[in-house]
């Protein structure tokens, strides 16, 4: 089988997904073929240099709807030659364009792909595509579906995860974060998002709020409780799945939940021949992928699931791994994967996560994919895995170890 390499990953600077946010008046083609561009020139690529451009996004509506992939593919630098194919897995977009791609090359499909993913949470809101899974009364109320935060906050419940437990884990998150941009940690991968005269404009993670600290998060009110509790009700309709749960403890809000932002990122990943050709030194192999379903109610726990299947799979044992990336979507999911594996906080979200800097949908997945890269070889480290939780109970997971 042929080995798939990360020979390097790119990713913007995360604007607030609102309309004052800085990449508010960037649309979804001119961001993402900064990141395609960026990584041409950083690689020297021309011609047919790789075989497809695979592109996650989770809103497919709007001017991220069509053939996302393909449209960027034409507005950037890369040959008209090169494909493209946009995919969805809804929060994992990003990391499954990443495994989709190491599997091609895996398979012998192609030697070099660029994978990866965007969302412009400002300009195309999250569910304005009418996700079927919600709106379709046949599959919503089989599968008793709820909104994420409600899941959450299911899980928060289930594993006795408390408001200040996800307080305190947000408020690292951002020290973190701060921490990270402080000391450069992210300077290899970011790439400044530019206007059409080449002026910068936006260059850092604006979503971040450093001066974060426990009393400030204990005076938000939860966001979910009223939409549990009152109208329209979906405590009720968890209960009905869970008649165990007396009450469901709302314990997330705005300070503990991942923010909504714009941003995208790039992965280049290649076979060792490839990057021979071209004189490319490979940073990590990707060594194993997966996905998994899970209880589409709950919804959010698939991070635990699938990291025991990736690690079945490989023979491998949680303290092979030396660094974890573990989406923030919420402080109540990765508190779950801590409990679950009893992980080293030492060893997880070392440089913060979406809780503090965003998570822009479809690009997240590759966004902590490299920031796993960087951060293996900054402290020196050898393996590391990401995951993220899903929409509609799913999970997604990547090991990666350097080279």
């Amino acid at each position: 089988m042929t080995e798939a390499y990360i020979y390097d990953a790119v990713r913007s600077p995360r604007g607030k997904g609102r309309p004052d946010g800085s990449l508010h008046e960037v649309t979804a083609v001119t961001l993402g073929k900064q990141m395609l561009n960026a990584i041409k020139e950083r690689n020297a690529l021309e011609g047919h240099a790789v075989e497809d451009v695979i592109w996650g996004n989770a809103t497919q509506a709007m001017e991220q709807g069509g053939c996302l992939a393909r449209t960027t593919v034409l507005a950037s630098d890369l040959d008209q030659s090169i494909p493209g194919l946009s995919i969805n897995r809804f929060c994992a977009s990003g990391m499954e364009a990443v495994n989709l791609a190491a599997n091609q090359i895996r398979g012998g499909a192609g030697e070099a792909y660029i994978a990866g993913g965007i969302e412009m949470m400002s300009r195309v809101p999250m569910g304005s595509d009418g996700a079927a899974v919600a709106v379709d009364p046949t599959v919503a109320l089989d599968d008793y579906f709820v909104p994420q935060g409600i899941s959450a906050d299911i899980i928060a419940t289930q594993y006795g995860i408390s408001r200040d437990d996800a307080d305190a884990f947000a408020v690292r998150s951002q020290q973190r974060a701060k921490k990270a941009w402080d000391e450069g940690r992210f300077g290899k991968s970011i790439v400044t998002v530019r206007d059409v005269n080449g002026l910068p404009i936006l260059a850092y993670d604006e979503f971040i709020r450093p001066g974060t600290d426990m009393q400030g998060l204990g005076a938000l009110k939860p966001s979910f409780k009223d939409m549990g509790e009152t109208m329209p009700g979906f405590d009720k309709v968890a209960k009905l799945k869970y008649p165990h749960m007396e009450r469901i403890n709302h314990i997330h809000h705005a300070g503990n939940s991942s923010g909504i932002v714009d941003g995208s990122a790039a992965v280049l990943i290649g076979s060792k021949e490839f990057g021979e050709a071209r004189g490319l030194k490979p940073r990590a192999r990707i060594r194993a992928t997966a996905k998994i379903g899970t209880d589409p109610t709950i919804m959010l726990t698939g991070p635990v699931p699938v990291t025991e299947k990736i690690l079945r799979e490989t023979g491998m044992s949680i303290g092979d791994i030396d660094l974890f990336e573990v989406n923030e979507a919420f402080s109540s999911v990765v508190l779950r994967f801590v409990q679950a594996f009893d992980v080293d906080m030492d060893k997880l979200n070392v440089n913060g996560g979406a809780i503090a800097m965003g998570h822009p949908l479809g690009a997240s997945g590759a966004i902590i994919i490299g920031t796993l890269l960087d951060e293996l070889e900054r402290s020196d480290k050898e393996v590391g895995l990401a995951t993220l939780c899903v929409a509609s109970g799913m999970g997604a997971a990547t090991i990666i170890e350097r080279v």
